[in-house]
């Protein structure tokens, strides 16, 4: 294990620091700073090792947290780095993206802060980039056998790289200009620097994964096209249909989903030019939705120099601590202080937006009301209506499925209750050969579960190919989902 009484002599968990807020947000750049080599190794130390790690519970991806936690203390960041790949194929996302569910699952918290599991990871796998010690895996042989990937998000890429290692021939189709899905456009570059995606591409590149890029399968090719070009198909493009709210003034301009905002602000800090670009600065923004994704849209409002930005949720306040129906090692519900939040702006829970309200067409504020519980939902209080100002709404709301229109009609797959495409236990939809990954069969989920049915379903991909597999299958479709 780790250092044996590391966990009684640093009692205290240290977390990387932050830059300046006064200086980050005057730029893109990430956020967090690196950590001093000798506070990483004292905080990898508090790890217990305990005999039933349930940070292995916490964490879809069943990484192998006590073993790298202890190679890092041992300044073995070589072997660390074998470990953490032994799971995870892109830690590098994980390490900046995930909640880490991995931490709420401790042992440790019983009665302590956790150990900065995330914080290691990411910290193990940037060294390794640093040190050239990330290296091509292509395979030995090739099989013969052709997969196509549609979707090019965390999923995706790894259903891709673990077949392309096992020797399938894997086509990866992606209908914006640059891979990556959300990861690319979607989540800032004060969270995740870009290069950090290009660098991971670059290793699949060389390993054999072949990408095509600006292709919408379903206009630009069938499905069924598709299903009869490649030995398999893999659907893993995400639940991308956002969630809207039809209340009176939603036509006014001004109102936007939150990732049209988000994708187009990204496109400008990667050099393009987006004409008529849905900018911040100046204007009063209000944000409807506390989750991620309302955080991104705050710490991109604020480096566009927003007048004010004020975020609304419905619901209560999180606790600041664990309840007593969300006992260790659950994933709690907790309130917390992102970044972004971190760097200005208001947050209102109990707040329900009742109208949007304009002027020739063009919105000027919000009609708000406090919540109250009735009939097991929560409505507007009647008698607490107030007007606050607004020049940009972000809608925040979560995405309720997949695109699955042209899908549906093409190449006939079924869907389940909730939109998303039906699979069975083995990730294969009701059509033989096209199988389902990530969001687009699970709904809207966390990164972690994205790469984890990634590795899963390259797995059943592979045995569907060649009768057997020795690929890893960390979960299966039936794992309960943790939703954000």
């Amino acid at each position: 294990m780790a250092d044996p009484r590391g966990f009684l002599k640093n009692r205290e968990r240290v977390t990387q620091s932050r830059r300046p807020v006064p200086v980050r947000i005057m730029d893109w750049k990430e956020v967090y700073e690196a950590q001093e080599k000798g506070v990483l190794k004292s905080q990898a130390g508090r790890c217990m090792d305990c005999g039933v790690p349930f940070c292995h519970q916490g964490c879809p991806l069943g990484n192998l947290i006590p073993e790298w936690n202890d190679l890092t203390w041992r300044d073995k960041g070589q072997e660390a780095i074998e470990r953490l790949h032994a799971t995870n194929n892109f830690p590098e996302f994980t390490g900046r993206l995930c909640p880490a569910p991995c931490e709420k699952a401790c042992v440790l918290a019983i009665n302590q802060p956790a150990v900065t599991i995330k914080q290691v990871e990411v910290s193990i796998i940037d060294e390794a980039f640093e040190a050239d010690w990330v290296q091509p895996l292509p395979p030995a042989r090739l099989t013969g056998k052709t997969v196509a990937v549609v979707g090019s998000g965390p999923a995706g890429m790894a259903v891709a790289q673990q077949l392309t290692r096992t020797g399938h021939t894997v086509a990866v189709y992606e209908r914006d200009d640059r891979i990556g899905g959300l990861l690319r456009y979607g989540i800032p570059d004060f969270k995740l620097e870009k290069e950090k995606l290009d660098r991971r591409l670059e290793q699949m590149k060389a390993e054999g994964t072949r990408f095509r890029t600006g292709v919408e399968v379903g206009k630009d090719i069938g499905w069924d096209q598709l299903r009869k070009r490649y030995d398999a198909v893999v659907v893993s493009t995400g639940a991308t249909v956002p969630r809207d709210l039809p209340i009176p003034g939603r036509s006014f301009a001004g109102v936007h989903f939150a990732m049209d905002y988000l994708v187009q602000a990204n496109k400008v800090v990667a050099g393009e030019t987006v004409p008529g670009q849905i900018h911040a600065r100046g204007k009063h923004v209000v944000i409807l939705g506390g989750g991620d994704t309302g955080a991104d849209c705050l710490g991109t409002a604020h480096r566009q120099q927003a007048a004010s930005v004020t975020t609304l949720a419905i619901g209560n306040q999180p606790p600041v601590e664990r309840g007593a129906g969300q006992p260790w090692p659950t994933f709690p519900n907790l309130f917390e202080v992102a970044s972004a939040h971190e760097e200005g702006g208001e947050r209102t829970y109990l707040a329900s937006t009742v109208e949007f309200l304009g002027e020739n067409g063009v919105l000027t504020g919000l009609k708000i009301a406090e919540t109250e519980y009735q009939g097991g939902r929560r409505v507007p209080k009647e008698g607490t209506e107030r007007i606050i100002p607004a020049d940009l709404v972000f809608l925040s709301l979560g995405f309720t499925g997949p695109e699955t229109a042209e899908l549906t009609h093409q190449l006939p797959v079924e869907l389940d209750e909730r939109s998303n495409v039906r699979r069975d236990g083995y990730y294969m939809t009701s059509r033989p050969g096209v199988f389902a990954a990530g969001d687009a069969g699970r709904g809207q989920s966390l990164i972690v579960w994205a790469i984890a049915e990634g590795r899963a379903c390259a797995a059943a991909v592979d045995k569907f190919l060649m009768g057997e597999t020795f690929l890893p299958a960390p979960v299966s479709p039936s794992d309960s989902a943790i939703s954000v």
